[in-house]
């Protein structure tokens, strides 16, 4: 089993930055990714940002170049942080962390972000 932990999120003005964190414990691998989607009521489920155990990022095309994604693993627990910059009206939703390995998704709670003036 693995624990999914988020952070962060909140309020801003178009324009402005955000910080997420995620941490995975427990029953962890080697090789993995992790990373956020983001959903809202009139979108699908959409990539923001992954990065793998060898440190490969990859990111959505509504977010590159203003979204940045950082990662450490500690053996016993997984971290990834995405500091939001710019942030746009659009980038509104609320964002899920998650957790994959050998196949097996884990996802967190979710945490909203808002963009509004």
């Amino acid at each position: 089993q693995v624990n999914i932990v988020e952070s962060g999120g909140g309020l801003a003005q178009p324009g402005g930055s955000l910080r997420l964190s995620c941490s995975a414990s427990g029953n962890l691998y080697s090789i993995y990714n992790i990373g956020w989607y983001r959903q809202t009521p009139a979108k699908q489920r959409e990539l923001v940002a992954t990065i793998s155990s060898a440190n490969f990022t990859s990111y959505g095309d509504s977010v590159k170049g203003r979204f940045t994604i950082s990662g450490q693993n500690a053996k016993t627990m997984v971290t990834a942080s995405l500091q939001m910059n710019d942030l746009k009206l659009e980038d509104t939703a609320i964002y899920y962390c998650y957790y994959i390995a050998r196949g097996t998704n884990h996802w967190g709670q979710g945490t909203q972000v808002t963009v509004s003036s």
